[in-house]
């Protein structure tokens, strides 16, 4: 038992004193055992809670308690897509390197390496640009297709075939078709705007190991080829994880799965595994991500119909 020494204390204090520390083991081993219990409770209380109420408190450490609740689907959704945008805001421009793998029915695989380079537009009514250019194999060298997002008009799309050193912009008829034989289509390669979509919140759910808001969302623009899109947001960074998309007669057509997110600048979250399966036809496509940069120097002048004859 420790002793206090206290100079010149008269006997009732020295016997109060001695009266508590006598009994301080038998509180520290109360508290011990307190602290004990509260952790077991605690724990229990995150196996046991229910998903919505476990999500919500996610929500809560977030700083996301303006999230509108369950019973307003259609306002969930709309901030649940707001606040994966507001998370990317300010990346400016970047550039990346990109491997394609294109597999057929039969199991056969091609590969072709590609540039990308985007563009953050923050005027209102406008996307984002951005340029794809091909690199590998020698057959599809300097092929670049060139976007401009705009939110509910036609976005603007050109692209340039080296073979006949020529421009060609993409009809808006024509942008549900597929790049270059991929499984992706035009539209895919366009900025994911917010203002594009309507959105109906649907449920939370676990996805792999985190937990993730599970929303509907509708195109707004004309001659999408895709009459919806259900997608699994995580709760924690606000990153899509999987896509699906349905056709025009409301068929699963795709899912898109994105994995190996990395965070570059500690705000941006950029996948580096984007894998495309086409359920109709058994084909799928990978785009691997590598080499980001960040504030790659780039400009408007850079996004131009001249710059794609020049992007080689």
């Amino acid at each position: 038992m420790t002793r206090f020494s206290i100079p010149d204390a008269n006997p009732i204090v020295r016997l109060t004193v001695n009266l508590r520390e006598e009994n301080q083991p038998m509180r520290m081993n109360a508290l011990n055992l307190h602290n004990l219990v509260l952790a077991w409770i605690i724990a229990a209380m995150l196996v046991i809670l229910p998903v919505g109420i476990s999500t919500a408190i996610a929500e809560e450490l977030a700083g996301l308690g303006t999230l509108p609740g369950a019973d307003d689907p259609v306002a969930r959704g709309l901030a649940i897509a707001e606040e994966t945008e507001r998370r990317d805001v300010g990346f400016n421009n970047t550039s990346a390197n990109m491997q394609m793998i294109l597999t057929n029915a039969y199991g056969e695989t091609s590969e072709r390496e590609l540039r990308n380079m985007v563009l953050e537009i923050t005027e209102e009514n406008l996307g984002d640009w951005s340029l794809i250019v091909f690199d590998k194999p020698r057959d599809v060298d300097g092929t670049a297709l060139l976007s401009h997002a705009r939110i509910l008009d036609p976005d603007d799309q050109w692209m340039y075939l080296p073979a006949v050193k020529r421009v060609k912009r993409i009809s808006s008829v024509n942008k549900s078709g597929p790049f270059m034989g991929s499984e992706f289509a035009f539209e895919d390669f366009s900025s994911q705007e917010v203002g594009k979509y309507s959105y109906n919140w649907l449920r939370d759910e676990e996805c792999g190991e985190r937990m993730c808001h599970v929303s509907e969302r509708t195109p707004l623009y004309e001659h999408s080829g895709y009459t919806r899109q259900v997608a699994w947001t995580d709760t924690t960074d606000y990153q899509p994880r999987k896509i699906e998309y349905y056709d025009r007669k409301d068929q699963l057509l795709k899912t898109l799965t994105m994995t190996d997110y990395q965070l570059y600048e500690d705000k941006h979250w950029r996948a580096h595994d984007l894998f495309m399966e086409n359920h109709q036809t058994g084909k799928n496509t990978r785009l691997v991500w590598s080499d980001f940069v960040f504030q790659a120097g780039l400009t408007e002048s850079d996004f131009t119909t001249n710059a794609l004859k020049r992007a080689r």
